[in-house]
């Protein structure tokens, strides 16, 4: 094991690994209150026009889409006293928290609509490029940690398990805080359905290294794929067929199978030190934050897609967000107060993040990566290119529906042409993009023979 170790297959421990994941949980309490419920607070908050928020959501992604490579080419070319990448925690943390707090404050709902406007504008940006700082060297921390892929497989599945919580603790717990803070009454079932999906990650995760060996790490994309499609089918016939509130336990456990097929886009973070390695190997230099950040930049794409779409598209439809009944309570100070809580808990998971974590694989190249030899290493990636596009269509699956999902357990509340939109959005554009996912699965090259001996060869270099 020792001789394995110098060759930089290190084994971990359980601290460092529940660690590693807790930086995952604290980023998902902010990210995941962004995903799903930002686009609604400003909508049926602070009323902004739909068509505004559908195009202030796509301009940030775009401002990222270009702040990423560059958040990424920085830690790359620098090596902080405190950690190459885990020192970022810390130096971004205080600020990220203090920008989530400062997100949704309840004066905004008494200003015109011109500082509104300004207002969400200013607030959304600054947290989007605070939040790059953050999450880039996070994703490039695990890439350090080891070669070992058993390990890196073990390392994914706590990391996943611990974003997983956190998503599960905001999708069911922001509308449970909102209704406890405003003083309305909770809709258990409402939470249940925006959470339920995140269940299965707490089965399937803990059982990959199982699950893996059985079916192979292809076989294992198309089971949970598959399983997905089938669930955003049966919700689509529930809705459009039958009455949804009726058939709750049905509807239920159709959400869970979308989650099962949904869940492929947390796996998807076990392929980014497969495309390091690959291009370690190829180039001699381990660029970490530079594919995190091109992977965190499709990731947002996804993300960014999914929130231009859905407001506008839903108002083009007939679906009004602005002017429809919300399915959520509107009291400003509500979605302030929730909001802070979850960034402050944020903080305190960061900082066991920075001492849990151990960096054990870095390298800092001998001149400065250049933004033309990260677009080199783009074009010459192509492993690098499938996941880049997985990314983008996983994530946008996951992400187009969130902010819908509130409603689609009121579906009979609303009209038809308003049903038809949000089936549209939480059952059959998802269920395509899983197919698309599955093609790209199959078109991706990297076997864990070929990174066994990749690796072997690296660490025989060195």
């Amino acid at each position: 094991m020792a001789n394995n170790e110098s060759k930089g297959f290190y084994k971990l421990n359980w601290a460092q690994r529940i660690g590693f994941g807790s930086g995952d949980l604290a980023q998902n309490l902010i990210f995941q209150t962004v995903a799903c419920y930002l686009m609604l607070y400003l909508t049926t908050v602070l009323k902004i026009n739909p068509a505004f928020v559908s195009g202030l959501i796509l301009s940030v992604r775009l401002i990222d889409c270009f702040w990423s490579p560059i958040v990424g080419r920085y830690i790359d070319n620098r090596n902080p006293k405190l950690g190459k990448y885990r020192s970022y925690l810390l130096y971004g943390g205080i600020p990220l928290t203090i920008a989530a707090c400062l997100l949704m404050l309840p004066q905004a709902a008494a200003w015109s609509m011109t500082m509104k406007i300004i207002y969400a504008t200013v607030s959304y940006t600054l947290l989007s490029m605070i939040y790059s700082v953050v999450n880039i060297p996070y994703g490039s921390i695990m890439a350090s940690m080891t070669r070992d892929n058993d390990e890196v497989l073990i390392l994914t599945s706590t990391r996943m398990v611990c974003a997983n919580i956190g998503q599960i603790v905001v999708q069911a717990g922001f509308p449970i805080g909102l209704a406890m803070v405003a003083h309305t009454a909770i809709d258990w079932n409402q939470a249940i359905f925006m959470a339920i999906g995140t269940i299965p990650a707490f089965v399937i995760l803990p059982s990959l290294p199982v699950l893996k060996r059985w079916l192979g790490k292809k076989g294992l994309y198309y089971m949970l794929l598959s399983i997905g499609f089938v669930g955003f089918a049966a919700l689509y016939v529930i809705g459009k067929f039958f009455d949804v509130e009726s058939n709750n336990t049905l509807v239920q456990t159709a959400k869970v199978m979308t989650g099962v097929g949904l869940l492929v886009g947390s796996l998807m973070w076990a392929l980014v030190p497969e495309v390091i390695t690959e291009a370690e190997f190829r180039t001699g230099n381990r660029p970490a934050a530079t594919v995190n950040a091109l992977a965190g930049v499709a990731f947002k794409a996804g993300f960014s897609i999914a929130g231009w779409i859905t407001p506008l598209v839903m108002g083009m439809i007939g679906f009004n967000l602005a002017s429809e009944q919300s399915a959520l309570p509107t009291a400003p100070k509500a979605w302030f107060t929730v909001t802070c809580i979850f960034a402050i808990v944020g903080f305190v998971l960061l900082t066991l993040c920075f001492l849990g974590s151990k960096e054990n694989i870095t390298t800092t190249p001998e001149k400065p990566v250049s933004f033309g030899e990260m677009w080199k290493e783009f074009k010459a990636n192509k492993c690098l290119q499938l996941v880049l596009g997985i990314f983008v269509v996983v994530f946008l699956a996951s992400f187009i529906s969130a902010p819908v999902n509130a409603y689609y357990v009121k579906l009979n509340e609303y009209s038809t042409t308003a049903q038809n939109a949000i089936l549209w959005f939480t059952c059959i554009i998802p269920a395509i993009l899983l197919i698309i996912v599955g093609y790209l699965i199959y078109k991706y090259p990297l076997t864990d023979e070929k990174l066994d001996e990749m690796s072997r060869k690296i660490e025989e270099k060195n």
